[in-house]
């Protein structure tokens, strides 16, 4: 009988290896100061004393989440490149709701088979993503589970670690009746409401992934991979003027009628003002694809606003006045806060 290896069971450990070399450059491209020691480790290092000498009282701050099954369509598409700025914003816009800075990253990929050449495509678009917000990539883990996985499946998991001053969190506690809300628009669905997402455009609306679609101006693929915005660099930019945002939320699963409640004290309301944000081509065709109701539509999808803030009505002004040096960021009053018992409702557009 001839000698069995860990290939044979569908491991390729030099594979793996090969990822890692890929990789290693754009990694460690990554890196601030802060970070001691390289890849390879059992465990990464980062030095917290210089990182926080300048907070008066330093809160960590950690969030863990996923891409989910957009993973499919970037499979779909053949393109996985754009999967690694999903990732980190989706864990670090979930930290940043309370005001923190992101410092570091975990990234966890894994699949059935390894293919070095993915891992390096999506790891390469995740650097890259970390430069532009200045976020360490401080380590990671490549799986290779044959039978775990389906053929061809994909499985891509961040974990963000970040710290804000505890005098400076936001916790929502100070939002009162008479306060505006204001949404930072989305670039589509971010990275929710895809099962959905992908039953109505393949299932019922019969489209192909490469197909040219009028109403969007854009193929299939292109409409659904736009990747997820990370909000951090005009929020901090705020925090940091001095604009008072009482309270913010990441508009995730779940939508606006989920997430914003999330951050209400019990003793207020938030009325969203549909009609009050751009409309954006996909969800319309979307919604009237599995002829979708108004509030089924706000709780699966985004709806074209990813992130909520609210604040006194006299700061939106100042807010708006700062926001003028990031227009990639367009921002818009939609909705008002009223008493209430912690809920959110949408009134009719005009």
């Amino acid at each position: 009988m001839s000698q069995i290896t860990y290939a044979d069971a569908g491991v390729n450990i030099e594979a793996g290896n090969e990822a890692v070399r890929r990789i290693k450059d754009s990694v460690h491209s990554t890196f601030s100061p802060h970070v001691i020691g390289g890849l390879g480790g059992f465990g990464a290092m980062y030095d917290l004393k210089a990182a926080l000498k300048n907070y008066d009282h330093p809160v960590m701050v950690q969030s863990i989440d996923g891409v989910g099954t957009k993973t499919i369509v970037a499979r779909m598409a053949n393109n996985f490149s754009t999967l690694g700025q999903d990732l980190l914003s989706a864990c670090a816009n979930d930290i940043l709701v309370l005001g923190a800075k992101t410092l570091t990253m975990l990234d966890y990929v894994a699949n059935d088979i390894l293919d070095p050449q993915t891992i390096e495509t999506f790891v390469k678009g995740l650097c890259v993503a970390c430069r532009d917000n200045h976020v360490s990539l401080v380590g990671g883990e490549t799986a290779e589970m044959p039978d775990t996985y389906l053929p061809g499946e994909h499985d891509l998991v961040g974990v963000v670690t970040g710290v804000v001053d505890k005098a400076r969190i936001i916790d929502g506690s100070r939002i009162q009746p008479g306060d505006v809300v204001l949404g930072f628009a989305s670039s589509g669905l971010h990275t929710n409401g895809f099962s959905l997402a992908r039953k109505l455009m393949f299932d019922v609306g019969q489209y192909q992934i490469d197909q040219h679609v009028e109403a969007l101006g854009q193929t299939v693929a292109e409409a659904l991979l736009a990747p997820h915005i990370n909000y951090a660099n005009p929020v901090h930019a705020l925090l940091d003027a001095g604009v008072d945002i009482k309270g913010m939320a990441h508009i995730t699963g779940g939508g606006l009628l989920e997430n914003v409640p999330r951050v209400l004290p019990d003793h207020v309301d938030v009325e969203i003002q549909l009609g009050s944000w751009p409309a954006l081509p996909l969800f319309d065709l979307l919604c009237d694809l599995g002829t979708i109701s108004t509030d089924e539509a706000h709780r699966a999808f985004n709806m074209g606003i990813g992130w909520v803030m609210v604040m006194p009505a006299s700061e939106q002004a100042r807010c708006e006045a700062v926001l003028a040096e990031w227009p990639d960021f367009p921002v818009y009053q939609i909705g008002q806060v009223v008493s209430g018992s912690g809920s959110v409702s949408l009134l009719p557009a005009f």
